[in-house]
């Protein structure tokens, strides 16, 4: 048929609803990939955290946080924690460690990682100052940060200890086994 218009094509009004119909297709598939949430607080720092390394040798404090995904304590705390981030971020680093991925293995073996959410707290030049187990409010957390920041004492806070030097193990060199009969 020679004659008779070609009746594939579409018409600009068809064409646009069409184009209306993809648009609304790919947002609704976005908004159910996703949930509809936007990123959560504790995967906000996690993704912009710098490497433990850089963090500890960069001259600036450091708070390393010992974290999971899973843990509901870690979650409450990522809002205040994010906060505090934001509000230090000129002169603080904040690390974030997830204890369930391998890679950060020797990090928890190295820093004695006992409970979650653990926060390992470091002096400009890299040094353990101490550390705080549980959960922090807003405050406690800015309280910290001062103290690192301005390299005074830690705020006496319940779960929050100094870090110090294990001393050396001396041997005894006279000292009896218990099998011996001297």
């Amino acid at each position: 048929m020679t004659g008779t218009p070609d009746s594939t094509s579409l018409t600009s009004l068809q064409k646009g609803l069409l184009l209306v119909s993809a648009i609304a297709l790919a947002v609704s598939l976005f908004l159910v990939r996703n949930g509809g949430i936007a990123e959560s607080p504790l995967d906000q720092l996690a993704r912009r955290s710098l490497a433990p390394e850089i963090a500890l040798s960069n001259g600036r404090p450091t708070i390393l946080e010992f974290y999971a995904d899973w843990c509901e304590v870690c979650q409450e705390m990522a809002p205040a924690m994010m906060t505090m981030e934001e509000a230090h971020s000129d002169e603080l680093d904040v690390v974030l460690v997830n204890i369930d991925n391998p890679r950060w293995l020797d990090l928890t073996d190295r820093y004695d990682v006992t409970g979650i959410p653990q926060l390992n707290l470091f002096a400009a030049d890299g040094e353990l100052r101490g550390r705080s187990l549980g959960g922090r409010s807003e405050s406690e957390l800015n309280a910290l940060a001062a103290a690192l920041v301005t390299n005074t004492s830690l705020p006496t806070l319940t779960g929050v200890g100094s870090a110090s030097p294990l001393p050396e193990p001396t041997m005894l060199e006279t000292a009896a086994g218990p099998r011996s009969h001297s």
